[in-house]
């Protein structure tokens, strides 16, 4: 499917202008008073549109809103909050395509990705309006005669959002649907790359805020350069808890500030995934998964596949089979709004220099590259951000290997005896969000699954690291940094969770049976 609306269009139809507020709180719009930016494509490299961004005051206006409105929010019962989150979904459904049609123009992953990157907020939301219904808690057995032990949750505050281009909405909602039906408000920065798309996002949801009449002050945005909303934000005492996603340096800079303060944080970082191919593996099936992983969204998913572990006895046909298919490919590098591409940029020449960079280091380190690592130019690559997807063959160690590349290049590496050996080479590496295991071997894959397999917070057998459904919890481990988001029991970290005793009798037993006699 191709987008049938040109920019003006697209914009038009969202409510865009050529130059936006950087802050909402809900139902209300401000006039924001810090510097106009502008947003590129990085399609063709021409501006989209401008945003005049948040002040050091607007911050603040922004954060006493929130802190108002939190008190009366948490006062809504859960349903009914789940109730506006059902009406939010409806108004993303009837949005769909104009708003995966931005996601695509601003961010440049193909439509039916930006699509579905609108389908993942419309997921989550019918999710989470169950969820709102299941916000349970638990009765446990007292030690004590007449005395009834439980615990329960309540609303925890401020929820801070820090959402990276890659997926400019879909990060966005995963957090907020969750927060605004345990009572919490959101206040969202976006990514500076990606500005418009959460500025459209709260266009859609405006009147379903104000026909519920939803407090100002519940959902916010500021647009805002780090100088005005950078450590000041993570060092913010009212920001209960804290999500960010983006790489793992920066992950640590936000795990030091907030943890000086003793505050909570979802940190969604860098990943290093890892596909496995054994010799009892469907070959076809396992190219064909993992060549999404490693091109899809043009490389830069959390989840993109970096390395493929492949066992020396089918490593020749492995090989081949990428080759064709990858061959395959190169005609379909281009614009992402037309249908009859499968690749799109990157979302900027910095991008396409840390990809030039890893071609060149994988070499120097004694890898070779078997296919692509060129930058296109000439007709419809004007932009200079369409790049050649890259196969290397590697060694684990090598440090470019080590290190996530957020661009199109996978790393070939072989592995001789069991499964235990590539889980070994899998596992070596500082992060741990996703992997995957091709095999038709029970046993095999088992093991991938076990205590001694994976070390990874998503790990899948017989498809491929990337392309996560919202119903399970999104996360990883080590260096990729322990948060989790979106399904499963994710939404309890929204929440502030206490013990209950309550004492029904006459007497006054003590816990453990001390007396105190007195």
């Amino acid at each position: 499917m191709s987008v049938k609306y040109n920019t003006r269009e697209i914009l038009e139809k969202l409510g865009l202008e050529h130059i936006n507020p950087g802050v909402c709180t809900g139902t209300q719009w401000h006039a924001s008073e810090g510097d106009i930016t502008s947003s590129y494509s990085p399609i063709d490299g021409k501006e989209i549109a401008q945003v005049r961004n948040a002040t050091l005051s607007e911050y603040e206006m922004v954060i006493q809103k929130a802190e108002k409105a939190f008190v009366e929010w948490r006062k809504v019962p859960a349903p009914v909050r789940g109730e506006l989150v059902r009406q939010i979904g409806l108004a993303l459904r009837e949005n769909k395509e104009l708003l995966g049609a931005l996601v695509t123009l601003e961010m440049g992953k193909i439509f039916q990705e930006g699509m579905g990157e609108v389908q993942e907020m419309i997921d989550i939301c019918d999710f989470a309006v169950g969820q709102s219904r299941l916000i349970n808690g638990t009765n446990l057995q007292s030690e004590r005669v007449n005395h009834r032990l439980s615990e329960q949750y309540h609303p925890l505050g401020i929820v801070g959002l820090v959402t990276s281009y890659n997926f400019p909405v879909a990060v966005w909602a995963w957090n907020t649907a969750l927060a605004i039906i345990a009572g919490d408000v959101v206040v969202w920065k976006p990514s500076s790359k990606t500005p418009l798309t959460a500025i459209a996002t709260h266009k859609i949801i405006v009147d379903v805020l104000k026909a519920n009449n939803v407090p100002d002050g519940v959902f916010n945005l500021v647009v805002a350069k780090s100088s005005v909303m950078g450590d000041n934000f993570l060092s913010d005492p009212r920001v209960r808890l804290l999500s960010v996603t983006g790489s793992t340096a920066v992950g640590k800079r936000v795990g030091g500030i907030v943890g000086k303060r003793l505050g909570k944080t979802i940190l969604e970082l860098g990943g290093n995934n890892a596909v496995i191919i054994t010799p009892s593996a469907d070959i076809q099936m396992a190219v064909m998964s993992t060549v999404f992983g490693t091109v899809g969204t043009a490389g830069q998913r959390c989840t993109t596949t970096r390395r493929v572990i492949i066992h020396e006895d089918i490593y020749d046909q492995v090989r081949d089979k990428f080759l064709s298919a990858y061959k395959n490919i190169v005609p379909k590098i281009g614009n992402p709004l037309d249908e009859n591409y499968l690749v799109g940029p990157l979302i900027d020449k910095y991008s396409v220099e840390l990809f030039s960079n890893a071609v060149k280091k994988v070499q120097e380190e004694g890898g070779k590259v078997l296919f692509g690592g060129e930058v296109l130019s000439g007709e419809g690559y004007e932009s200079g951000n369409y790049v050649v997807p890259c196969i290397a063959e590697a060694e684990n160690h090598f440090q470019i290997v080590q290190e996530e590349t957020f661009a199109p290049i996978v790393y070939f590496i072989k592995y001789k005896g069991d499964i235990t050996n590539a889980i070994a080479i899998q596992n070596d590496v500082p992060q741990g969000l996703s992997s995957a295991c091709f095999t038709l071997n029970m046993r095999e894959a088992e093991t991938f699954l076990s205590y001694a397999g994976s070390d990874c917070g998503i790990a899948n057998v017989n498809l491929g690291t990337s392309g996560a459904e919202i119903g399970g919890a999104f996360g990883g481990e080590k260096d990729t940094g322990g948060g989790r988001e979106s399904g499963s029991d994710a939404w309890k970290i929204y929440m502030r969770r206490q013990t209950n005793t309550v004492n029904f009798g006459t007497d006054l037993p003590l816990a453990q049976g001390i007396k105190f006699d007195i």
